[in-house]
């Protein structure tokens, strides 16, 4: 049997303990020392065994894009964040034609009927747009905005092979409340997102079912002493998880550390929202058709706007314990389980425990620069 040996994990119910972890058939056996197991590869002592990140908001990396309606974009997306720990995804759409939409969500269908066991796992879609508001489209391209609807929502699903796990939309916009209600009762997480929303607004939307923002502080309603907003809702309202892009640059630090106080520890995600610019160097690059401008780790349109992040998943965790001072398991948390219970894949994984999927990110303790990955017991990276 394989397995890990001696190695210091984080393990759900236990914390960090001195264990051995043994796997079979892409399942987690048994944790505990003494274990007779073939090691898959030698973890030294500086290292921290970690339940594999899951990232359910990233459109890219690599020099490709969930648009790109190709499997091929999706294996090199797949490929590229294994290096950070990852190992599952969702892919992440954007406001834009009708037919490119369609393009590539049949690509998501396409790659998961292929069931590679190389990369991050694909897990399905997030749906950022189109369905948001016209003022407050961030980098997302205006021509493309529509209302909420049903009737071209069931046609995504199908072009997606029911595979759309997170649709995010402004809850303010005619149509909105169809579409929340029809998510739900389908199983699809709704989500808060470019929008104007005032504190009413979300607290219909709660009502009928939306449970998570989009990227917290980023395209929405922020907290006003005379309208709390989508900030002061997330806030809160603990109905509603919380996205952050921890790069520092989206969010401030005491920005993050208030998201962080405010909500309970099982209601925070972090997230990449990463491009195609990451894993490249700093220059030119592209976001649904429009020019970005990568320097010193800042993804720009022309305008100025923040343009999605090259944001790294080990990178997000290491600063959120660094700098925000969370606790090393929280942080983890906020990467794993968290993200895991908002898709309904907590029984298979997200934590390190008997059963699950053998899953790990191997980081060191000191830098979290990502050592190993391991993807139900097969490795996916090696530094």
């Amino acid at each position: 049997m394989k397995g890990l040996k001696n190695v210091n994990a984080y393990v759900e119910g236990k914390g960090f303990i001195k264990t051995d972890i043994s796997f079979e058939n892409g399942l987690i056996k048994d944790i505990k020392s003494g274990l007779d197991i073939e090691e898959i590869a030698s973890i030294s002592e500086n290292a921290l065994v970690l339940p594999g990140f899951i990232d359910e908001h990233i459109h890219g990396a690599k020099k490709a894009d969930a648009m790109d309606g190709t499997t091929e974009a999706l294996s090199d997306i797949a490929t590229a964040i294994a290096s950070e720990g990852t190992v599952g995804f969702l892919a992440t759409t954007m406001t834009q034609s009708p037919k490119n939409i369609e393009n590539a969500l049949k690509s998501v269908n396409s790659y998961i009927q292929l069931n590679k066991d190389s990369g991050a796992e694909l897990l399905g879609v997030h749906l950022e747009g189109p369905f948001i508001s016209p003022k407050h489209v961030g980098a997302q391209p205006l021509e493309y905005v529509v209302n909420p609807s049903v009737d071209v929502m069931k046609k995504y699903l199908d072009y997606a092979g029911g595979n759309i796990k997170i649709v995010s939309l402004a809850p303010e916009v005619d149509g909105a409340e169809s579409l929340v209600k029809f998510l739900k009762e389908n199983k699809i997480v709704a989500s808060i997102a470019h929008t104007g929303a005032k504190y009413k607004d979300c607290e219909n939307a709660v009502s009928w079912g939306m449970s998570n923002v989009t990227h917290t502080y980023n395209a929405q309603t922020g907290l006003h002493h005379r309208d709390a907003g989508v900030v002061g809702s997330a806030l809160l309202m603990d109905e509603l998880s919380c996205e952050l892009i921890c790069d520092l640059i989206h969010v401030s630090v005491p920005a993050i550390k208030l998201v962080i106080k405010n909500k309970p520890s099982d209601k925070v995600i972090l997230i990449t929202d990463s491009m195609r610019a990451k894993h490249m160097p700093d220059g030119e690059s592209e976001l649904g058709g429009q020019l970005v401008i990568v320097k010193n780790g800042e993804a720009r349109l022309v305008d100025g706007t923040l343009a999605g992040s090259v944001l790294k998943m080990n990178d997000a965790v290491k600063n959120v314990h660094k700098s925000a001072g969370v606790p090393l398991e929280t942080a983890v948390d906020f990467a794993t389980a968290n993200p895991a219970k908002n898709l309904g894949v907590y029984d298979k994984m997200g934590s390190i425990k008997e059963g699950k999927q053998a899953n790990f990110a191997v980081v060191d303790k000191d830098s979290f620069e990502v050592l190993l990955t391991v993807r139900k017991g097969k490795i996916i990276y090696k530094k």
